[in-house]
Parts: structure tokens; sequence; C-alpha cells
């Protein structure tokens, strides 16, 4: 079933996922002193210099390699601050893919479109039983007018699919064994035995089944009609029947006497027998014979009579009868179904995203202590930077002060000037997460009566569909599975 376009906006945004990012472990790099002295050579560099009495001890600015351990560290925080700006806009990122307002102004059209759409296909579906129910009393009508113009006062016997294949199964067993007793009796006289016999008994057996049965079928049932004309035609189908099964079972068995001593052009020998005397049968066989043919025509005719209500035409109008029954009752049952799937679709689209907004908030309350983490951390760093360059000055010069002869610069007992970079990132604000506290409540509070109001609907829809089978005027309708 297509889903409507209500349930579809709203399941759709449950499908972004709101974030692909994995949280960092370690933003800012862990520096070591011990290292960073090795790699700058910090020990031999002063020392060497301290040697040469540098610098100067009226020296009032950095040396070179003071110089350089300054750089280093500034190069770190400028790196640093690089990464912590990465890191915001990482979060901002997430933050606008959460996109709360989106979501709310979806919840705020969606829900109320997807009750307006359901009680849509409620009244497609009260139009189409209504139209229904109009066919039944249509042929309910046609029905008791019909009884009512030919003064019938049982139901009809309508012959189940299950009934109508056992009488044409009937009517091929029937053949069967006229085939096979035709093929015993005619072999009589042929050169091939009962091989002989079989093309001729094929044929004799099919015509003698089943022109009785549609003679009767077709004819003899409308002596049960109350039209004069209608009658004299059953008459005159009872009168062709009735010579036609004579005829033919009395031309068999004169065939049967006639293949033993006539050799040469026995079909005409049969009817010049048949014409002068058609009921002179000389042997008992042929007489028995004969009988079995007539007996087995009799039960094909009898089928034919009672393989649709006798009453010719009355099986017809109350078949259309129950099929519009039927037809109404499917319907009806898969308009239910239908409902039901379009009302557990739209329960279960509000319910996910209801459960998707605890799941947003979830995530932005997840990325504002992460601005505040990262905020801290990117303070800490500085802090130990400041501590690493006070540090790596300490290591050089203290060298620098072992090997000098000459008085060391008086700027040695200053510490660095390190000023820090100030976080841009506030501890965020308990009026906006309330505020979006509120907004999320209300949009589930939306979700929990439009759930509410698609199981009225649902509820009102059923009421309906039962006002409209309260309209339908329930009548005897016919026997359903009673084997005519």
């Amino acid at each position: 079933m297509t889903r409507s376009s209500a349930i579809s906006r709203l399941l759709s945004g449950l499908r972004r996922v709101p974030h692909d990012y994995s949280r960092p472990t370690a933003i800012f790099p862990d520096l070591s002193v011990d290292k960073l002295a090795a790699d700058l050579r910090l020990q031999e560099k002063g020392m060497g210099r301290g040697q040469d009495n540098e610098p100067a001890p009226d020296s009032l600015t950095l040396d070179d390699v003071e110089a350089i351990i300054v750089e280093r560290v500034e190069t770190e925080k400028r790196s640093a601050h690089a990464l912590y700006c990465d890191q915001l806009q990482t979060y901002a990122e997430r933050m606008t893919g959460l996109d709360f307002e989106g979501r709310f102004n979806d919840i705020r059209q969606a829900s109320p479109e997807a009750v307006s759409e359901f009680h849509a296909e409620v009244t497609k579906g009260r139009d189409k039983l209504f139209g229904l129910r109009r066919r039944i009393q249509e042929t309910e009508r046609d029905r008791d007018d019909f009884k009512a113009d030919h003064k019938l006062k049982r139901s009809a016997r309508v012959t189940t699919p299950v009934a109508k294949a056992v009488k044409i199964g009937v009517l091929f067993v029937l053949a069967a064994m006229e085939i096979v007793v035709n093929g015993i009796f005619l072999s009589k006289g042929s050169e091939e035995g009962l091989l002989g016999g079989a093309a001729l008994a094929l044929s004799f057996a099919l015509i003698n089944i089943f022109a009785s049965f549609f003679l009767a079928f077709i004819l003899i049932r409308q002596l049960n009609h109350r039209a004069l004309l209608r009658k004299l035609g059953g008459i005159l189908g009872l009168l062709i029947y009735v010579c036609f099964a004579l005829a033919l079972n009395l031309v068999l068995a004169h065939y049967r006497e006639a293949s033993g001593v006539v050799t040469e052009d026995i079909g005409v020998a049969v009817i010049a027998r048949f014409k002068a005397a058609p009921f002179d049968l000389k042997d008992v066989n042929s007489f028995i014979f004969f009988c079995g043919g007539f007996f087995f025509s009799l039960l094909a005719m009898a089928d034919g009579i009672i393989f649709r209500d006798p009453y010719p035409g009355y099986e017809a109008v109350e078949r259309a009868c129950i099929d519009a029954h039927d037809a109404y009752a499917k319907s009806r049952s898969d308009l239910i179904d239908e409902l039901k799937d379009i009302r557990d679709d739209a329960s279960e689209a509000m319910r996910e995203a209801a459960r998707d907004l605890n799941i947003r908030r979830g995530e932005y309350d997840s990325i504002l202590q992460g601005r505040v983490r990262l905020s801290a951390a990117f303070v800490d760093f500085q802090a130990q930077l400041e501590r690493t360059a006070q540090a790596l000055l300490s290591i050089y010069r203290e060298a620098n002060r072992r090997a000098r002869s000459a008085p060391e610069p008086a700027r040695f007992n200053q510490t660095y000037p390190f000023t820090p970079i100030p976080a841009t990132v506030d501890a965020p604000s308990e009026t906006a997460r309330d505020d979006l506290r509120k907004a999320i409540a209300k949009s589930q509070d939306i979700l929990t009566e439009q759930v509410g109001a698609v199981h009225k609907a649902f509820a009102t829809a059923i009421d309906a569909y039962r006002q409209i089978d309260d309209m339908i005027v329930e009548k005897d309708y016919g026997t359903r599975g009673a084997a005519a």
C-alpha cells in the first residue's frame, strides 16, 4: 500500500541522521617538555652560549634560542586555536543538522494532514460501499420481481463450483462407462476385437451422453417455465430427446446384430433393418445393450436438468444477487484492512517522530556539553603551553648560567609574558534549553493528540460502515452451497 504524503513527510525526517561525527578522544596534543628540549637541543645551546657569555649581561631582548622557544610555543597556540575553531564549526554544523524548527513545522503540518488524509480514505470507502449497496438493492429487486412474475415461492437452488464440478465429473464418468460397454458389445465380429470397436464405441458414447445432456439443459428444462411458448419448447425438446435416445440406441443394437452376419456395407444394412423392424431384436444381448445405452442417456438427461436450478433463469438472477452481496462484503473487508494499515502507519510514524525528537534533544544536549568541554580543553591547553614555555626557557637559561663566567642578564629571572587566546563559547543558557524542551514537549503532545485522532477516526469509520450495513435490508437470497 502506498504511503500518504503526510506520513511520508513524517518518516522522511527520521532518515536524516542528525550527524555522522565521532567524538574525538584527544582534541589537543599533549606536549612533552623533555622531548621539546631535546629536539631544540636547549642544554647544548645553553652551555655553548654560556661559555661565550652570551647573551650579554645587559641584554634586554630575547636571544635567538629564546626566540625559537617562544616561536615554537606561539605556533602551537595558533595551531590549537585553528583546531578549536574547526571543532566549533563542526558542532555548529551538527546543531544546524538537528533542524528543530523544520521538524516542528513538519509535525505541526503533517500530523493533522495525516488525519485529514485518513478521513479522505474513509469518505472514498463510504462512496464505494454506497455504490455496492445500491447494486445489492437492484439485484434483490430483480430477484424479487422475477419470483413475483413467475409465481415462485421457493428460494433458488444455486449450484456451487464444487457441485458443478461433481456434475461435470458424473457426465464424463457416464461417457467413460458407456465407451467401455459399447466397446465390449460392439467387438462382436470385429477382427481387432475390443480395440476394433473402440473408435465406434467412443463416437456413439459421446453422442449419446452429451447430446442427451444438452437437450435436457437447453430444451427439456423449459417444461418448468410458466410461459406457454417455452413450455411447448420443452415438450418439443422432450419428444426430440425420446426419439433421439431410442433411435440411437436401437441403431447401435441393430449394428451389433448385423456386425456378426454382414461383412460389406454394414451401415446400409443396419439402416435397412432399423427401418423395416426397429424393435425386432433377435439377440437378448442386443436388447441388454439397447437398455444399457438408453439408461446412460437417461442419466445424462437427468444431469442436464439438475445442472442448474430447474426453473430457467432463476439461478442467474439469484447468482447476481449473491455476487453483489459477496462483492460488498469483500470490499468492506478490504476497506477496513486498508484503513487499519493507514491507521497503523500513521500511528507508527507519529510515535517514531516523537522518539526522534527525544533523540535530537539528547544530541542537542550532547553538542552543548561538547562545546563547553572543548572550550575548557582549549583553556587548559593554553595553560599547559604557558607552563611549557616557562619550563623550556628555564632549561636553556639554567644551562647558560652554569657555563657563564660573566653575570647573567637580569631578564633571566623574568617569566615569559604568555598571552592566551580567549575561548569564545559561553555556558549554555538554561532559558534556551528550557524553551527547547517546552517546544519539544508541545510537538510531542501534538503527535499524541493526532495518534488519538487517527484511532478515533478509525472507530468512526467502522461505525459508518456498519450504518451502511443497517441500511441494507437483508433478505433470503438463496441457499449458498446447496447442491441442486
